[in-house]
């Protein structure tokens, strides 16, 4: 952590402080389980930081899947033509009023944030008592946050630094709950990101049937399961902190991909009830 590396310098330590001021906050008002609400707060802070690049990223996500069958259409097309598929694909993006790169960029800008805001939490939850008082009072920019004791590192009586699969020895199979419950909020935020489509037949230009990618599609189903099933074993392999830092990070963008959603239907029904004044 005190490693002096560009990475460090511009991410994990501001990242770092900002998590020891929300700690000493939660501390002075008495707030049970300091550390654990305080990798909580964090999580949300920044993810409200990242909203408007998340919204941006996840409105294009959900438009391109809506003219996905169209793609495979103009694929089926112009398959000879890379030229003229090139050229129908960006008029497709254009009417669809869609910008490649607004589902490339957030997410490119994202991942260094996310990323040191893990790196600081794996750090974080595996020092002793005694590691963090030393290591972190090094990095801490003011003196006012330094911390004079060490912190409690249970939450609601379980250790942050301990994995799920190093505790049911001791907890039971009570401990299942938390990686369950991982696997099922991300397989939940992955359900949502997927929107179904009327049917499994999609009518292009020329009028005929045209049956969906079935290697696509198959792969799309698989991973709506595999993935929830990888995160929850790493819930069950990794610290309890890193569980409680993703299932925040999940929930979270569960409310944000309902967000997206409503406002699509809102603009839905604007625009209807324009064509309905249009009309009369």
């Amino acid at each position: 952590m005190t490693n002096h590396n560009l990475f460090n310098i511009i991410l994990v330590w501001p990242i770092t402080n900002a998590l020891v001021a929300i700690y000493h906050l939660l501390t002075l008002i008495h707030f049970p389980y300091a550390l654990g609400f305080s990798i909580i707060a964090l999580t949300v802070v920044i993810r409200i930081i990242l909203y408007p690049l998340t919204f941006s990223q996840l409105k294009t996500t959900q438009k391109m899947q809506k003219i996905a069958p169209h793609l495979d259409n103009l694929k089926k097309l112009h398959k000879n033509d890379a030229k003229r598929l090139q050229a129908e694909t960006m008029k497709l993006y254009k009417e669809h009023g869609i910008n490649p790169a607004a589902g490339c960029l957030p997410a490119l800008i994202q991942l260094p944030i996310i990323w040191g805001l893990y790196s600081v939490l794996q750090s974080v939850v595996k020092l002793t008592p005694h590691q963090a008082i030393v290591q972190i009072n090094q990095i801490i920019y003011s003196p006012s946050l330094k911390l004079a004791t060490a912190w409690d590192q249970s939450f609601f009586g379980l250790p942050l630094g301990i994995s799920p699969s190093s505790l049911i020895v001791k907890f039971g199979v009570l401990v299942l709950i938390v990686p369950l419950l991982t696997a099922a909020l991300q397989y939940f935020q992955s359900k949502m990101m997927f929107t179904p489509q009327a049917a499994s037949t999609d009518i292009s230009v020329t009028n005929k049937p045209v049956k969906k990618d079935d290697f696509a599609s198959a792969m799309q189903t698989q991973s709506l399961y595999i993935f929830p099933i990888m995160i929850g074993f790493f819930s069950y392999t990794l610290p309890l902190g890193l569980s409680l830092y993703w299932n925040t990070f999940t929930i979270f963008g569960i409310i944000q991909q309902y967000h997206v959603q409503e406002f699509e239907d809102i603009k839905k029904l604007l625009r209807w009830i324009k064509g309905e004044r249009n009309n009369g």
